[in-house]
């Protein structure tokens, strides 16, 4: 961890969870959800309504950025092993649902992961204020933009720390999984555009 880091960062945690079993079944093969999370100092408490973030955001998200997201991706089996992923922040009940949507919402921290992970596809997130030990759901779609109507591919991650956030503090958590749902059977976007004779827009195609 770089001095900076220290500096800021109270504390941070990696959680795997892998699934061998689901519905009864055995898993053809285990499916394995890293949850990566770092508790920061709101870098904007005390101050009032500040108009603009992105000094903050310059300095910090980059910092965890490269902090949380190294090792959720070693921890998956590294950047080939990452199938999907997702990213969400949770503010203190002291601050602005905006300041945990301001460290994340960046290319500064996205494509940390997105780099990472060798993805194309944006990363879908929650961005919420609560107090200590909320479970914060972190959504996650398929890495690749052409694979983003995988309904296969829709997983939610959930991390809860005891003590964060604080009301001064921020939670910043990212999340990847090696796979789809163990046993997907409910089809996908694209299958039903075809059954329906729609495009991505819903405006109806034309026969030919």
């Amino acid at each position: 961890m770089t001095e900076n880091a220290k500096r800021l960062v109270r504390k941070s945690i990696v959680s795997i969870e892998d699934t061998f079993i689901e519905g009864g079944r055995a898993a053809s093969v285990p499916l394995r959800m890293v949850v990566g999370a770092a508790v920061v100092h709101n870098p904007w408490a005390g101050q009032g309504f500040v108009d603009d973030l992105r000094p903050e955001i310059h300095a910090l998200a980059p910092i965890l950025g490269d902090l949380i997201v190294p090792p959720v991706i070693a921890a998956a089996g590294g950047r080939d092993a990452v199938v999907t992923y997702g990213k969400a922040a949770v503010v203190g009940v002291d601050g602005e649902v905006e300041h945990a949507s301001a460290l994340i919402h960046t290319l500064r921290f996205g494509n940390i992961l997105r780099d990472g992970a060798e993805g194309s596809s944006f990363l879908p997130f929650t961005n919420l204020r609560a107090g200590p030990g909320f479970a914060l759901s972190i959504p996650m779609k398929h890495k690749m933009k052409e694979q983003e109507g995988s309904r296969a591919h829709f997983l939610t991650a959930t991390v809860s720390i005891p003590d964060a956030p604080a009301p001064d503090e921020i939670l910043v958590a990212v999340a990847v999984a090696t796979g789809g749902r163990p046993h997907h059977r409910i089809g996908d976007r694209y299958q039903d555009m075809r059954d329906l004779g729609v495009d991505q827009t819903g405006a109806r195609l034309e026969q030919v």
